[in-house]
């Protein structure tokens, strides 16, 4: 086809559904392997892309010949190193993000309750607590580095995970969605001089990880049993359950709207 009869050529409605599915697949995927060891696999892959096309383009006959026949190896080789992400993968196809988004309001919601009563019940014990929420951009490093649950929300789980007897206590929990990532994950502590010095690290915690990225985190005082939100490292402290959904409410259901509600300052 001449190009003057290319350029007449306007990509039929089949042919833009076809690119955006095709593109959605490859974000879908790029996010998954984001931080993980998949990400090593890909840059191998490459790499004996880059060998067959340059050894037949250099008339490299026998390297030609090797990686052609350790091609169907490697296919292999990477199902049964990687059949739990796969796996995770697919389980992640399937409740994202097309099936999400009909059910997204109404699973947040649920979410957020079961994150205000767990957050009641342990400042009414004085039990200390942290729980970080992620929202736009992924906390999969800090996941990897606990304990992983991949459980329902509920506030039980929560309780006995915060329960000073229990081995997970030592840590944060991470949520996705309405669901329990990891447990005993250690976050960064912020390093802002600022701060008051009745904060302590559970609170330095929240703080360092929001300033880092968009999650939301909950922290329980083991000493006065206040309840802290933090977000975009900044924190309000002393709110009561009501106060507490209201705030995740406005910063997970809503739309990061700027100037929806000014914070307080670091409080001293």
């Amino acid at each position: 086809m001449s190009w003057p009869a290319a350029l007449n050529h306007w990509p039929s409605f089949i042919d833009l559904v076809d690119i955006l599915v095709v593109s959605i697949l490859i974000y879908e995927v790029m996010k998954l392997i984001r931080g993980t060891r998949a990400v090593q696999m890909v840059f191998g892959g490459g790499l004996f892309v880059v060998l067959f096309y340059g050894s037949r383009w250099a008339h490299l006959e026998t390297v030609n010949w090797l990686v052609r026949n350790l091609a169907g190896y490697i296919v292999f080789a990477v199902i049964v190193l990687f059949q739990s992400d796969i796996r995770r993968a697919l389980a992640h196809f399937g409740r994202a993000p097309f099936f999400r988004y009909f059910a997204k309001a109404e699973s947040a919601a649920e979410t957020i309750e079961e994150l205000v009563v767990a957050a009641s019940m342990l400042s009414n014990q004085r039990i200390g607590a942290i729980i970080a929420i992620e929202r736009q951009i992924g906390l999969r490093n800090y996941i990897e580095g606990g304990i992983p649950l991949d459980a329902v929300l509920t506030y039980d789980l929560l309780l006995s995970i915060f329960l000073p007897s229990s081995p997970l206590h030592d840590g944060a929990v991470i949520v996705q969605e309405d669901r329990v990532a990891a447990a005993a994950c250690f976050l960064p502590l912020t390093v802002n001089p600022r701060l008051s010095k009745e904060l302590g690290s559970r609170h330095r915690a929240a703080i360092g990880l929001t300033e880092e990225n968009d999650a939301v985190a909950i922290v329980v005082s083991e000493e006065t049993g206040r309840i802290s939100i933090v977000a975009e490292g900044q924190i309000e402290r002393g709110l009561d359950a009501d106060e507490l959904r209201a705030r995740l409410r406005s910063l997970m259901l809503q739309r990061r709207a700027k100037g929806a509600r000014a914070r307080e300052p670091q409080l001293t």
